[in-house]
């Protein structure tokens, strides 16, 4: 007799049922389930080593020099040309209300700006695709349009538009329609000659082309120009509100550096740059929704 019909009746006697007892049935569970949480964890440190913790580090590293002077010293700067991070930080929690007011307009003039630019120029890409003897043409237009500075922009817009939200929503129309034309234009255009074959030995017509075939091919390029916009946005928001504003990080930036209330220039710089990057990460998450099956998204 083997040792497994010894034990079989040690289980019945001891537990009154047949079969192992529950807890060695929760630790089997559970020590098979630890090589998932291991990974998980090793994943989660990977994350926070690679994407976290060294631009913390060097964020805090940053801040700590700039407190203690040491730009000053290099680069012989008195306060009030760059207040410390403690100055900056009490400006912005003297103005919080007024800051986050001027941050949430700012945020929706780049907003909306950059998704009716942005609609305009894959618009564009898809009639350069479409008719290309015109399209090209259309595209030097946009092209040409987006080599117009902001400050000339800003005077025409606030003629056409008035001085509300809707000049600097075309500003920013203006700066972003080219980035997202071009790389639209270039998506569509940059397929698979195997794939185009493929669509045409089913008989596909040219409207299923561009559905199936050359729109899917383009999601990446668009993401693309999207991620450009999301910062670009911001920029012709804000430097649109320095000309014909009265409202904004722009305009409170413009009349803090007039007054000499540098600190408070300072808190709008900040908040800029955070909107900012914040836009942009939403941008990239999308992305990484939308076009999961592209290769460069596969790990």
């Amino acid at each position: 007799m083997n040792s497994s019909s010894v034990q079989e009746p040690a289980y019945i006697a001891a537990t009154g049922s047949e079969g192992p007892p529950s807890s060695l049935i929760t630790t089997i569970n559970s020590d098979s389930s630890s090589p998932k949480k291991q990974q998980g964890r090793r994943l989660l440190y990977g994350w926070l080593n690679a994407g976290v913790l060294l631009p913390l580090a060097a964020g805090v590293i940053f801040l700590l020099l700039w407190e203690l002077q040491m730009f000053h010293k290099l680069f012989d700067l008195k306060k009030y040309q760059l207040p410390l991070p403690s100055a900056i930080w009490e400006a912005m929690r003297d103005n919080y209300s007024l800051l986050l007011s001027y941050t949430g307009y700012t945020l929706t003039e780049a907003v909306a700006g950059m998704l009716i630019g942005s609609a305009g120029g894959f618009l564009i890409a898809l009639a350069a695709t479409a008719w290309p003897r015109w399209g090209g043409g259309s595209l030097t237009l946009v092209a040409a349009l987006n080599a117009v500075p902001i400050v000339a922009l800003a005077p025409i817009m606030n003629l056409w538009f008035g001085d509300g939200i809707g000049s600097r929503a075309a500003i920013v129309t203006a700066t972003t329609m080219a980035a997202m034309a071009i790389n639209a234009y270039k998506g569509m255009s940059a397929v698979d000659p195997l794939a185009l074959d493929l669509m045409h030995s089913y008989a596909a017509g040219k409207s299923a082309v561009f559905r199936y075939l050359r729109i899917q091919n383009s999601l990446p390029y668009v993401f693309t120009a999207l991620k450009i916009n999301a910062t670009a946005s911001m920029i012709g928001a804000i430097v649109g509100e320095f000309f014909f504003s009265s409202r904004g990080l722009g305009y409170l930036l413009s009349n803090s550096i007039k007054v000499a209330k540098m600190p408070l220039g300072w808190s709008c710089i900040v908040l800029a740059a955070i909107a900012g990057v914040l836009f942009y990460l939403i941008v990239e998450r999308l992305e990484k929704v939308f076009i999961r099956w592209h290769p460069s998204r596969r790990s």
